[in-house]
């Protein structure tokens, strides 16, 4: 993990029109609202072959068919490595979703009257964000700046709020005490809820049952096999999550195989009550 430096924290909301599809309904003649979820550290868009494509990540989701996905490692006009692209708003425009940006850091341009250099976290919703925010979590000298994304997003008639996050890869107590942090803001709602992201710890890790003792793990619950994400090439860890609130029952999920990462992302379906 390269030093980055730490500047103002920016998020960033952008909608573009969506057509409604319409609404099913269960057998009991109520709404059902199913709904796609992929969580995806997309590594900048550089793959474990070393090479930088945004595109491939742009198929792997429309083969997944997900509504909506938090994206982890995601660059807005950072640097070389990513051709100083503005990615959240070019995944929204190659898949014509809304979308909503948390950089959690934000650094002044090489040259006057250039873009800021962002890196954060980006939500891609095939429905309407109707707000977006993001929290910065807990922080040790030296590390860096990690944050919670939070959206929420109309399904079909029904709001869902949706969180993604990154937690720390290095430090077990700064991570713990970024996991109590995202249950102290995830915890006050009654709404249906999903918390994705790159949570950078085992399952039986204290920090992840910090999490899963306020929202179920979806893997535990219809996944089959490990579950590994980590590192892409030859899995051997579970660390990234779709994790949800009991308004939010999943049917099926996958880890979806790609070079376009060093993780693997995480696919599950849903239905919504």
């Amino acid at each position: 993990m390269r030093k980055l430096l730490l500047g103002t924290i920016a998020g960033l909301l952008m909608v573009l029109p969506i057509s409604a599809a319409a609404e099913p309904a269960d057998t009991a003649g109520r709404p059902a609202r199913p709904l796609t979820v992929m969580t995806y550290n997309i590594h900048h868009g550089a793959g474990y072959d070393g090479v930088l494509d945004l595109e491939r990540i742009a198929v792997l989701i429309e083969k997944s068919g997900a509504d909506v996905i938090g994206l982890q490692e995601v660059d807005r006009h950072w640097s070389e490595r990513s051709n100083w692209v503005d990615q959240p708003a070019w995944f929204a425009k190659r898949l014509k979703m809304h979308y909503g940006y948390a950089a959690n850091l934000d650094l002044p341009p090489l040259n006057p009257g250039e873009p800021n250099r962002q890196y954060g976290t980006a939500i891609l919703s095939r429905y309407p964000i109707k707000d977006f925010t993001n929290t910065l979590l807990p922080m040790y000298p030296g590390q860096e700046q990690r944050g919670l994304a939070v959206a929420t997003i109309k399904v079909r008639g029904a709001e869902l709020r949706f969180a993604n996050t990154h937690l720390t890869h290095n430090n077990n107590a700064e991570r713990m005490e970024q996991a109590q942090k995202v249950v102290e803001i995830l915890g006050t709602s009654k709404k249906p809820t999903m918390l994705v992201g790159d949570l950078n710890a085992r399952p039986d890790a204290p920090e992840i049952k910090t999490m899963t003792a306020l929202l179920a793990d979806t893997w535990v619950e219809v996944g089959t096999g490990p579950g590994y994400t980590s590192p892409a090439e030859n899995p051997t860890a579970r660390i990234d999550y779709l994790l949800h609130s009991r308004q939010v029952t999943p049917k099926k999920a996958a880890v979806p195989v790609s070079p376009a990462s060093d993780h693997l992302p995480v696919v599950a379906s849903y239905t919504i009550r």
